[in-house]
């Protein structure tokens, strides 16, 4: 136990996280709009898309129901975030990764509100009162729908107002009180579902506008990295990326390989090499280990060229494979990559029946003990999330917290028992 102790770093983040929309109740940005826009038919194609899923009949009448679909309320984390924050420190955190939903600082171009700055200095206020380290992100996907009219980060042009937004940011919150900002959560999922498979707004399947968006996301990046420096030495910066364990499915097949190494760079190292000098730690989201495979020459004739060949199981509710140890060879590869220290800014499983994910965050421990006994710098570690939220174009169904939210009774918070375990675990190390 000593040794283990002394693995982890004296000021190491014990937390966990959790985005604006999806947890404050309330917003009124382009996701809500598109949610209104597509909820009757999510809950009438619920069946066809994902009767696939292994627990999906648990999950059909909600799934098949239009407000599953709304965020509306939300959790109402906006009204009661210090009864949340308490519950946090209840479970012997140190840490939250939050956000500051633009569209309620500046809901329309040019027009502040004062009385949603005054919240975020609250909320932030809060936790330090709390001890609790705030680990601010500035952007988590959702759009001012002012924004998103005149084409959102398609437009280079359009990074102005980001700009804008940061430096509003910095006059309004005491910055100087903070030690952490991500900047960006997950450009390459954004981009890749809003502009590459249409999935999401804008719903738009359109490659070059894809890389517009991708590549002005890492120059706004770039921008509010110098920014920030210019004027808050201190600060600790990063972006959360969406970074996956990626494998080959034959490890001594040379096509597979090729496959392999495509995908790890066009996913997890293109964004991150083109921000390398702008970061202080590198942030990154886990949650898949992913298989690939060559298909052969039959298949390039059709236009496809390799696949996902993952095991059948075990798989979280959402239908992902579950591998949690996969975030080691992960760290190594990013520490091998960039050499600067690491925080994990999101890891979590879905899992309403609480079959796995006592197990998901013990291997999780088990590998970032590991990481650190061989040197690597690893300085946080955010679960994924504090609390159930809205899981964007899924809906309510399903859950991902430490702490479970009856929307249907009052909002009642209860601590699940892998949360109570991971509490009992932190506490044996202090």
């Amino acid at each position: 136990m000593d040794k283990q102790k002394k693995l982890f770093p004296k000021n190491f983040l014990w937390g966990a996280s959790t985005a604006s929309h999806q947890v404050e109740g309330h917003n009124h940005n382009q996701w809500t709009e598109w949610e209104l826009s597509v909820a009757a038919q999510q809950a009438k194609t619920a069946n066809k898309r994902l009767l696939w899923l292994p627990d999906w009949q648990k999950f059909r009448a909600q799934a098949e129901t239009p407000k599953n679909y709304i965020s509306g309320r939300g959790i109402e984390h906006y009204k009661v975030y210090r009864h949340d924050l308490a519950l946090l420190k209840k479970l012997n955190l140190n840490s939250l990764r939050f956000g500051i939903e633009w569209s309620r600082v500046e809901p329309e171009e040019g027009v502040w509100n004062k009385h949603e700055w005054e919240h975020y200095r609250n909320y932030i206020q809060a936790m330090i009162d709390l001890g609790i380290e705030p680990v601010l992100n500035i952007w988590h996907w959702t759009l001012p729908v002012w924004f998103a009219k005149k084409g959102g980060f398609a437009k280079r042009s359009n990074l102005a107002y980001f700009d804008k937004f940061v430096q509003q940011l910095c006059a309004e919150l005491q910055i100087a009180d903070l030690k952490y900002i991500i900047t960006l959560n997950e450009p390459n999922v954004y981009a890749s579902f809003g502009y590459l498979t249409g999935e999401w707004p804008p719903n738009v399947k359109k490659p070059l506008q894809f890389m517009c968006v991708y590549y002005n996301l890492a120059v706004a990046h770039r921008r509010t990295y110098r920014y920030l420096k210019k004027s808050y030495k201190h600060l600790q910066i990063g972006i959360a990326p969406q970074l996956a364990n990626i494998q080959a499915k034959r490890p001594h097949n040379i096509l597979d390989q090729v496959v392999t190494w495509w995908m790890r760079y066009f996913w997890n190292w293109w964004f991150l090499n083109r921000i390398k000098n702008y970061q202080d730690f590198v942030g990154f989201n886990y949650y898949f280990t992913d298989y690939y495979q060559f298909l052969g020459i039959r298949s390039i004739i059709k236009g496809k060229f390799f696949t996902r060949a993952n095991p059948e199981v075990p798989k979280n509710d959402l239908g992902w494979y579950m591998e949690p140890e996969g975030i080691y060879p992960l760290m190594v590869r990013i520490w091998s990559h960039y050499k600067k220290p690491i925080i994990i800014t999101e890891n979590g499983v879905a899992d309403a029946q609480e079959e796995y994910r006592r197990w998901w965050i013990e291997e999780s421990m088990i590998s970032i003990e590991r990481a650190l006994s061989e040197g690597i710098k690893v300085q946080g570690y955010l679960h994924w999330s504090l609390l159930d939220n809205f899981e964007w174009a899924y809906g309510w169904w399903p859950k991902f917290g430490l702490i479970a939210v009856d929307r249907e009774n009052g909002m009642k918070r209860t601590i699940r028992p892998s949360a109570k375990w991971w509490a009992t675990w932190l506490a044996n190390r202090k």
